[in-house]
């Protein structure tokens, strides 16, 4: 005869996007192992479920994050189960209402409102996404998570690497992993893509393998830059295998983007090019001493397009010499 599950029913909301969810993965981690005799369900969208995919007892539910079709979907979904706590490390308007409706007895979220039963005792909107997270598990009671990836489906990843290393001439060379894309909605983040090129071609010179990687939309740039210098891996790798090429990398030049989150947590040095956006808000977790900027008075501004009078000096006033010699000092090259 089975017995009774006699546990709580515990909801996380976390729908995106690709660094965010990364940076809360300690959190999720966490609240498992305090939630070890519960059933905990994540809420997320369908292209992160890879990404939770290794975690032991963790249940996930998929929604997509647009359309109101899908968001009918997501209510009445919440609206026929019964949970008794919720966490909304997401925030938004949309996660307020999913949070509101579960008429859960507890339910933790990052600001007040009438959507939460328990929020943090200050605002915390000014500091780190992984700081923001930690401060929705500090007010639910339950402490806050260590700044540790922990990637149960890392392994999973190594062999496909190992196969396309070696298929690709680069087994056993010292590799640089390039993104040099971005959000379509955030031109803005992008450094020039000359000065991509033009130290790509410096670090092959120096005996570097460069590999270009980033998602479909990439496609072009990627293309254009690997003519030159290094070897287009646009949209080869899913997460579990960029993981497990990163943790095969010497290090990382990216600029603020999904990827650059993900190869942080494979504990690769990762320099990340930061101007319209904060880097003390948005850096990789751990990254903080790698971050690229150079200080102007407009910086950061959080336009999507730089104004042209402003001609981008956030990101055109770092030269790949000054990358280079980063490099150089952190004995990288």
């Amino acid at each position: 005869m089975l017995s009774r599950f006699t546990g709580k029913n515990i909801l996380v909301i976390k729908l995106g996007a690709l660094g965010d969810v990364i940076l809360c993965l300690p959190q999720l981690a966490h609240i498992l192992e305090v939630h070890a005799a519960d059933r905990v369900t994540l809420l997320t969208a369908p292209e992160y479920a890879r990404l939770v995919a290794g975690f032991p007892h963790l249940q996930v539910a998929c929604f997509r994050r647009k359309g109101a079709l899908e968001m009918a979907r997501m209510l009445a979904w919440l609206l026929g189960r019964q949970f008794d706590e919720v966490y909304d490390l997401q925030g938004s308007l949309r996660s307020r209402v999913m949070t509101r409706i579960t008429r859960a007895q507890k339910r933790v979220g990052p600001a007040p409102g009438i959507a939460y039963t328990h929020t943090p005792a200050t605002g915390s909107a000014a500091v780190h996404a992984f700081d923001r997270f930690n401060a929705v598990l500090v007010a639910g009671g339950i402490g806050a998570a260590e700044p540790v990836f922990r990637q149960p489906w890392l392994p999973e990843g190594r062999a496909e690497i190992e196969v396309w290393l070696r298929d690709h001439g680069l087994q056993g060379r010292r590799l640089a992993l390039l993104h040099a894309g971005a959000s379509p909605q955030w031109v803005s983040k992008r450094w020039d893509e000359k000065n991509y090129r033009e130290l790509a071609a410096a670090l092959v010179a120096r005996g570097i393998g460069v590999v270009w990687i980033g998602a479909a939309s990439e496609r072009d740039l990627n293309r254009r830059l690997s003519a030159e210098a290094g070897i287009d891996a646009t949209g080869r790798f899913d997460y579990r295998e960029l993981a497990a090429l990163a943790g095969q990398a010497r290090f990382a030049i990216t600029n603020d983007s999904g990827p650059m989150h993900l190869l942080s947590t494979a504990g690769l040095p990762v320099y990340a090019f930061f101007g319209p956006t904060d880097w003390r808000r948005s850096h990789a977790l751990g990254q903080q001493g790698r971050v690229l900027t150079n200080p102007v008075p407009c910086s950061p501004c959080a336009l999507s397009v730089c104004p042209p009078e402003r001609r981008h000096a956030c990101l055109d006033g770092i030269t790949p010499a000054m990358v280079l010699t980063r490099l150089e000092v952190d004995r990288l090259l």
